[in-house]
């Protein structure tokens, strides 16, 4: 199979993602270690060491920037910032500020998570986003973090705040994808206040651009059921779409459609089991890379055009061709939506390095592999083909 490719704009970021929890390791004072640890959990495998990224980062920024990547999106871990409330680690900052540095002494944009999903204990303990001191308490937090965030141009507020609505209830589905068994808009209202909170001390920080990602999910309707549809995915993703109309810009996470129809539940509709024979990834998910171009278009429909990123995009496979295939298909189509008008600024895949996703180490997302014993990183061909493209700055159209 052979591309041809469509110059991308000038200054769009060609990189990889990856979050604190995921590759840091010991990230002992979060309150997802606590329930890895937690006797009688249902958490299949601790993060534990996960790819010790914490001591190697340097590492891990050199080998994406040798390969030809300009941009380079992580996570600040609340936990290690603030391990008790109002107890502020200025040695865990300095770590922090040290890994825009190494971005930067490698000519790398470094696109910066304040929150990937993991809260310190005490968050946990204290009410959550069920506490009314919620919103407060994130917007100290992301006041403390502008101490080092002076010449950072991309800031994500919240990652997946749809994923986070009934954090503790989400599930991989590997019949049906993402799904939430039912979404609390009295928690994806503090989440969004919680969010203005954040940009607002952003944007009057300085030159920052801000904005939450959110996890498009696709959701398409069986024949005559798009109302039910509609009415499926309005507090799974299309609220949060909604809260970033005055954001400066949209991260998009795309990974798999869902189709809505009729189900035997009380119901009565939700997401359809993938036909038998469709081809699946490591988490179970259908391949459909065309879903980064739907994403696109409907983050455009409903936010009103606001600037995107993709700051998440990829599969879980052990076939590294695969991962080449399915990412050429979503480039594909991303730029199609980029020929209907989508204003996309940057392409980060998920995920740099194979990784822990939140209950194994199985699923493999990255571009690099990662001895579990060793540590010891090695590419793989998909890394230095995604760089050439960087190189290149274009877009394969397949």
């Amino acid at each position: 199979m052979t591309d041809d490719t469509t110059p991308a704009p000038h200054g769009f970021l060609w990189g990889a993602a990856t979050a604190a929890h995921q590759i840091e390791g010991g990230n002992v004072n979060t309150g997802h270690w606590e329930l890895e640890y937690a006797p009688g959990s249902a958490i299949p495998e601790p993060s534990g060491d996960a790819c010790d990224s914490y001591h190697r980062y340097p590492e891990d920024i050199a080998l994406l920037a040798d390969a030809g990547l300009t941009a380079y999106r992580f996570s600040v871990e609340w936990a290690r910032i603030e391990p008790e409330e109002g107890v502020v680690s200025r040695a865990q900052l300095d770590h922090y500020r040290r890994m825009i540095d190494a971005c930067r002494d490698r000519d790398v944009e470094p696109v910066v998570t304040l929150h990937h999903f993991t809260f310190p204990r005490w968050w946990e303990h204290s009410g959550g986003w069920y506490s009314d001191r919620s919103t407060d308490r994130f917007r100290r937090f992301t006041e403390i973090c502008t101490r080092i965030l002076d010449d950072v141009n991309w800031v994500i507020t919240i990652n997946e705040p749809n994923m986070m609505v009934n954090q503790t209830e989400a599930r991989i589905d590997t019949e049906n994808g993402v799904n939430f068994p039912g979404p609390s808009p009295h928690v994806a209202r503090a989440i969004a206040g919680a969010h203005h909170a954040s940009t607002e001390v952003l944007r009057g920080f300085g030159g920052v651009k801000s904005g939450w990602s959110v996890a498009n999910q696709v959701f398409q309707a069986v024949p005559g059921w798009e109302a039910q549809r509609d009415e499926w995915q309005y507090w799974r993703e299309d609220f949060f779409l909604e809260q970033a109309r005055e954001d400066d810009f949209i991260g998009v996470q795309s990974y798999l459609r869902t189709i809505i129809g009729p189900t035997d539940d009380a119901q009565g509709f939700g997401p359809q089991p993938w036909p038998e024979g469709t081809e699946r990834t490591l988490t179970g998910w259908e391949y459909y890379p065309e879903a980064l171009g739907h994403a696109l278009r409907h983050t455009r429909e409903v936010t009103g055009g606001i600037p995107m990123m993709v700051t998440e995009n990829g599969m879980a496979t052990s076939d590294d061709r695969r991962r080449i295939d399915y990412t050429a298909g979503a480039l594909t189509a991303m730029q199609d939506a980029m020929d209907d008008g989508c204003d996309v600024r940057g392409y980060l895949h998920w995920s740099l390095l194979d990784n822990y996703e939140w209950g194994s180490f199985r699923p493999t997302f990255g571009l690099v592999v990662v001895d579990r014993e060793t540590f010891v990183r090695t590419p793989k061909p998909s890394l230095s083909w995604l760089g050439d493209l960087a190189r290149r700055n274009v877009v394969p159209r397949r």
